[in-house]
């Protein structure tokens, strides 16, 4: 079997380190051992989902190197994704589909990412860069500071090490990273689902400290709003009706409560009112969360956090699973805010949105902030080298 692998690779290309433990193997690796796995088989036709979720660009480079490859060799490759600008770079055809039916079937050759956007919606979409704007006011308040925040696992494992933040009013700061290199640990101390072990942070002019953290309750009171990367397991339980997750966590609110209460034709009225602006479909405030698609489940939820008109709002991986015409949206809303003069911090895996959003970019590796850039001088490159712990050029 060896030998075969060896071979293998040799004429494809996959190189990977077959002494390794598969956990040891960097993420990239990984997904080149899956397609072996397949390969090896005997398999002439690779379907693919979303294969670049959780690679670096140069990542991205090689295994779509290594697709043509394969292609050329006589392999059918069938690719899911959502991610227009990859299509354009790897594909021969193209399939469009919405709502479960097929809208568009075309040569690349023939069309452009503008195109296939809007078959993806139905009408045009611009999900890129909206303004000019690179960077806040040179007499932006800072809102929140995080410094030197360690937070280790059970294991011991140290997910955030010596992590240091800063959020500004009127700006919004992007967190790039492969996933699982201390992204979420850091919404999730900076929002107090998780206490770090040492650490300090200033949040509104109110200090915290390892022995004395805030808390969820605490950060939605002192206007610290949370929007989870798993609207699933954290932003909704979806069971309730619209009208109960649109209020989920600022229930005790007096406009919703009155004396243990609770003030019902208040919270109808404001699901509805955030159905409506938010463009959540279908407007129904009795309908159960997890019948909405997904768009517009993470509409409700952005809904509820904005709608509370926070001045720190922490969001992770706004766009997952949600279509071209919903990130628009989202998009719009999150530079609203950041106009309004909130300090927004953003985690997502897509370093397109990254780019597209952020006023300036910090990059995780490992646990540990690797750079910090302003917008005008981030691009897919200097972002992609740091996202592998190397420096900028």
């Amino acid at each position: 079997m060896r030998k075969q692998l060896e071979d293998l690779m040799q004429k494809t290309g996959l190189h990977i380190d077959l002494d390794k433990e598969v956990g040891e193997l960097p993420v990239g690796d990984q997904q080149r051992l899956e397609i072996l796995k397949a390969l090896v088989r005997g398999a002439k036709v690779l379907i693919l989902d979303e294969p670049t979720a959780v690679l670096t660009p140069q990542e991205t480079v090689q295994l779509f190197g290594v697709l043509k490859t394969l292609r050329d060799q006589g392999t059918t490759i069938i690719i899911i994704t959502h991610k227009l600008k990859e299509v354009m770079a790897l594909c021969d055809e193209v399939t469009v589909m919405r709502q479960g039916q097929v809208v568009q079937t075309e040569s690349v050759a023939n069309t452009s990412v503008a195109q296939l956007a809007q078959a993806m919606v139905g009408r045009k979409v611009n999900i890129g860069r909206q303004d000019a704007k690179t960077s806040r006011a040179s007499d932006a308040q800072e809102l929140l500071q995080a410094q030197q925040l360690l937070w280790r696992d059970a294991q011991g494992v140290a997910r955030l090490n010596d992590v240091d933040v800063s959020l500004y009013a009127g700006e919004i700061l992007g967190v790039a990273g492969v996933s699982g290199n201390g992204q979420s640990e850091l919404l999730d101390v900076l929002c107090g689902l998780k206490t770090p072990q040492e650490g300090k942070m200033d949040l509104l002019g109110t200090n915290f400290t390892p022995s004395h953290w805030l808390n969820p309750k605490q950060a939605r009171q002192m206007g610290l709003a949370h929007v989870p990367e798993d609207r699933y397991a954290r932003a909704l339980v979806m069971g309730f009706s619209a009208w109960e997750a649109a209020v989920l966590g600022y229930e005790g609110l007096p406009k919703f409560s009155r004396s243990g209460i609770m003030r019902h034709a208040n919270m109808h009225q404001s699901t509805n009112e955030m159905m409506e602006k938010f463009d959540v479909r279908p407007r129904n405030d009795q309908l159960r969360a997890g019948s909405f698609s997904g768009g517009n489940q993470q509409k409700l939820v952005l809904a509820r956090e904005l709608g509370q008109y926070p001045k720190v709002l922490l969001v992770g991986q706004p766009t997952r699973g949600v279509d071209i015409g919903a990130i628009e949206f989202i998009h719009k809303q999150l530079r609203t805010m950041r106009d309004a003069g909130s300090a927004v911090l953003v985690v997502s895996s897509e370093l397109d949105e990254i780019l597209a959003l952020s006023d300036r970019v910090m990059v995780m590796n490992q646990g540990k902030v690797t750079g910090i850039l302003p917008i005008e001088e981030c691009d897919e490159i200097k972002i992609g080298l740091l996202m592998t712990g190397g420096n900028s050029p």
